[in-house]
């Protein structure tokens, strides 16, 4: 039987949790023996929690001390792609959470420099929770016919102060705060990316931004306007900044096609017209299932030499609509 492979983590701050559930759901076929972090303390939290007895204060040190075969990026985008070419040197794949690099010309440089030294996956986990794959399968098979209109709505109050005067999405991710590009770069990428898995290549025509909390650096409001290969018009609305909705962030999704639609209404995934279906779905199982899904679709493509789902050609697509987004509605200038 062969060794699971020997996984080296870089990260240990909020999201690495996630990265670890799923981790620890494949441990037969990979595991994560080592740690690296800048926090002592964010370090050794992850290890005691996971059984993990190697921790490092940075990735040179995890990889002068440590046999690896693979490397998952949990690190701030900021270090993403100084850590890609640092452990493509040493030939060890890697998956990179998104995105790749801090804007698109990056990527384009790194992922070349890069193709030739290791196998590189984006870590774009969106399009892998169940109601996406589901609503894709329906479109292959026809089910609504050719799509004319969509449109993809997330609307949370997320930045507006709760009752307790704290603002829930900059408690549970306090860097969005200062981040320039906030809603589009760090949230929206997502769905730009779920949406392109969907229905097939975008375009953005037009794109508006604000924002509403003048504390934040970037951006809390989205309208963006786009077009598929097929004519179909896709809309993006979305917001953090909205008053009466509930903090959570949930995904609504409207897909218009000739002959039925496709609905996702926070849990619950409908079809109508000749084949009608209904499914729902537990959201919170839906969203650690996306990171278990990403995961283990690296280590089946690394064991079986295949192409990965997000590999940097495909995420450059996203990364292309995102700073068009930014570049349409003049938000920088």
């Amino acid at each position: 039987m062969n060794q699971p492979l020997r996984i080296g983590l870089i990260g240990a701050g909020m999201v690495s949790r996630h990265h670890l559930i799923a981790w620890a759901d494949i441990a037969d076929q990979a595991r994560v023996i080592a740690i690296a972090d800048p926090s002592r303390e964010n370090a050794a939290r992850r290890a005691d929690e996971f059984g993990i007895s190697n921790i490092y204060a940075d990735a040179e040190a995890m990889f002068a001390a440590t046999e690896l075969d693979a490397v998952d990026i949990a690190a701030p985008r900021q270090f993403h792609a100084p850590l890609v070419r640092l452990a493509a040197k040493r030939r060890l794949p890697v998956l990179c959470q998104k995105p790749l690099a801090p804007n698109l010309q990056q990527a384009i440089e790194l992922a070349a420099e890069v193709k030739d030294q290791t196998r590189l996956m984006v870590h774009e986990n969106w399009r892998f929770r169940g109601y996406y794959r589901d609503a894709a399968a329906w479109l292959r098979e026809g089910r609504i016919g050719e799509v004319k209109q969509a449109q993809l709505t997330l609307l949370t109050s997320g930045v507006l102060p709760g009752p307790d005067g704290l603002r829930p999405a900059l408690e549970r991710q306090p860097f969005m705060r200062g981040e320039k590009r906030m809603l589009v770069a760090e949230v929206l990428i997502h769905h730009l990316d779920t949406l392109r898995m969907l229905l097939g290549p975008l375009r953005v025509t037009a794109a508006g931004l604000s924002r509403s909390y003048s504390e934040m650096a970037g951006e809390d409001g989205a309208v963006i306007q786009m077009k598929a290969e097929s004519g179909a018009t896709v809309t993006v609305f979305a917001s953090f900044a909205a008053h009466g909705f509930p903090a959570a962030q949930v995904d609504r999704l409207d897909i218009l096609g000739e002959t039925g639609s496709i609905r996702l209404d926070g849990p619950q995934l409908t079809c109508a017209g000749a084949s009608p279906a209904a499914k729902r779905y537990d959201l919170a199982v839906e969203y650690q299932g996306s990171y278990n899904r990403t995961i283990a679709h690296f280590v089946q493509s690394l064991c079986d030499n295949t192409p990965f789902e997000t590999a940097p050609e495909d995420n450059i697509e996203t990364l292309r609509l995102v700073e068009d987004c930014y570049r349409l509605s003049g938000w920088e200038a």
